[in-house]
């Protein structure tokens, strides 16, 4: 039997809401019958009742509210019903949770989970992808899950942790991936994974783009090449360390990402590498991100804006040229 991205997500909030009494879910929509705009929580308010909360239509007072519960010792999970609504909650997350250890020492562990990402039809208010905000201020750890074992682990390491999480599950992903079963653990968090190895060129991704990356190395080994595909899973701790020793092993450097091009995690990458491994590099390294413009409502703009598999193939194979 296979399990879904999405049902990693329940099943880890679970497991959590069973091991650990100060663990809670706030979020609206979550409790009742609803179980959440996506259905992440789906059964999970009468299995655990009084702990899987509806809060009011406002992100900056549910955030507040968390951060005041983890000051009191509990360990909140925030669901905002699309990444997109975080945004109204930007103070209470950088400003208060993300700098509170550092004013106080105090810790404020709370996790803010962030369905991110487009999908056909949802236009420029559901389908951003935020994590380079969050990755560019300092206190916050930012993950960006791309398959169904990480979903399940890193949200369950996210709780556990004393800092503010911001957990960016991809929507596209929901019911895109399965897998056979759930990992009894998975990597740290802040390790990247090898998840191609390959020898000519090397494409870092994180999030969905982790599944077009690799889409576009197993068309491209058609022609040849063997591409390494690295998926950074957090881009804040960002592991540095995995993405120069792939650089070295195949003197190139493709960088995906789903969010907007001016800045951001692919930028980050680049940055590194060139600053920290510019030895190592054959030919100047290259990314690829969505359109700079708002996010198309149309399904054939959307899947033009967005980086797929088949413009990745092609901007590797104009890297491999060089």
């Amino acid at each position: 039997m296979s399990i879904t991205y999405l049902e990693a997500i329940r099943e880890a909030q679970a497991k959590l809401l069973r091991d650990d009494e100060r663990v809670f879910i706030y979020g609206q929509d979550v409790g009742g019958t609803f179980g959440g705009a996506f259905k992440a929580t789906k059964g999970l308010a009468k299995e655990f009742p009084g702990r899987v909360l509806n809060a009011p239509i406002s992100e900056d007072a549910i955030v507040g509210t968390a951060i005041g519960a983890a000051m009191q010792g509990m360990r909140p999970i925030v669901e905002m019903q699309f990444a997109d609504f975080s945004s109204i909650a930007l103070n209470q997350i950088l400003n208060q949770a993300g700098t509170h250890y550092w004013r106080t020492n105090m810790p404020i562990p709370i996790t803010v989970r962030l369905p991110s990402g487009g999908t056909k039809g949802s236009g420029p208010f559901h389908s951003q992808s935020m994590e380079s905000i969050y990755a560019h201020y300092p206190g916050l750890i930012v993950m960006t899950p791309a398959t169904v074992e990480d979903a399940y682990t890193m949200l369950i390491e996210a709780v556990a942790i004393d800092d503010p999480v911001i957990y960016c599950e991809h929507k596209y992903l929901y019911y895109h991936l399965k897998a056979d079963q759930l990992p009894e653990k998975g990597l740290p968090t802040g390790r990247a994974r090898i998840a191609r190895e390959g020898r000519d060129l090397t494409i870092v991704s994180y999030s969905a783009m982790m599944q077009e990356s690799l889409a576009a190395a197993e068309e491209l080994e058609r022609d040849g090449f063997e591409i390494e595909v690295v998926d950074l899973r957090t881009v804040k701790p960002l592991d540095t360390d995995t993405v120069l020793a792939s650089v070295a092993r195949t003197g190139r450097l493709l960088c995906v990402g789903e969010s907007f091009p001016w800045g951001g995690a692919t930028a980050e990458v680049i940055a590194r590498v060139t600053s920290q491994g510019f030895h190592l590099l054959d030919a100047a390294p290259q990314r690829l991100n969505a359109k700079d413009t708002p996010i198309p409502y149309h399904p054939n703009l959307w899947s033009t804006h967005r980086p797929n598999a088949k413009n990745v193939a092609a901007k590797a194979r104009q890297l491999l040229r060089e």
